[in-house]
């Protein structure tokens, strides 16, 4: 049966790829695409909420009725902890996903929600490197909510169809390494993914489910293969 999905973080490389393949793939009914700006894209399947404070949206009454009855959320929003200060980058990484996570666990009980972490996250919340704690906290406080939660953890993630990056440094980055790209899928498979790959894995664990909860790029990368 075909799934509604919740799409948080449109606007940024892993989201528009993401995007891109729930569009295409007819095991996704609908798209409901939660963000700060308009995405500026058209389709039969798709349908935004506009909000510039998107804490504040999740409390508003009107909220409810308009996140609820659907099958999942791909939660792709996220920010470099780059020259950010740990209590910003803990709001923004931390709080404002479990925010939204708490919500939808009261409104879509026991749906499936995809939470994009990174290689690296520790679990432990006790290591130095400060984005890796605060993911490894935001994951394990996903797990303990009335919601089927899976944590994606990709290293290297090669922007496909056009795609790009909001990050200049980031941009100037992808542009250097993609000739490289075959290269490193030879050295290190399971290391690398794309932005195709993490869309259809998404959607594979929505629709199937998976054997972990938490997804290294070997798992996302088998997961995609899925037919």
């Amino acid at each position: 049966m075909p799934i509604k999905v919740i799409l948080f973080g449109a606007t940024g490389m892993v989201g528009q790829g993401v995007l891109r393949e729930c569009l295409r793939d007819d095991r996704v009914e609908s798209v409901l695409a939660v963000g700060r700006t308009p995405l500026g894209v058209e389709h039969p399947k798709l349908r935004e909420l506009v909000h510039p404070d998107l804490a504040a949206l999740m409390s508003l009454p009107a909220t409810r009725a308009q996140l609820t009855g659907y099958d999942a959320c791909f939660f792709c929003l996220g920010v470099s902890s780059a020259g950010m200060g740990e209590e910003t980058y803990r709001r923004i990484t931390h709080d404002l996903t479990l925010t939204a996570a708490r919500a939808l666990s009261s409104w879509n009980p026991g749906s499936t929600f995809i939470y994009v972490s990174g290689q690296g996250t520790d679990s432990t919340e006790q290591g130095r490197i400060k984005w890796a704690r605060i993911k490894g906290r935001t994951e394990n406080d996903l797990l303990t909510l009335d919601l089927d939660a899976y944590m994606f953890r990709p290293g290297y993630i090669q922007p496909l169809h056009g795609i790009t990056s909001k990050t200049r440094l980031y941009r100037a980055a992808y542009v250097v390494t993609k000739p490289l790209y075959p290269v490193l899928r030879r050295l290190a498979p399971n290391h690398v993914t794309t932005t195709e790959q993490l869309g259809r894995a998404m959607i594979a664990v929505a629709t199937e489910g998976a054997r972990v909860h938490v997804l290294e790029t070997e798992d996302i990368n088998g997961t995609a293969s899925r037919l």
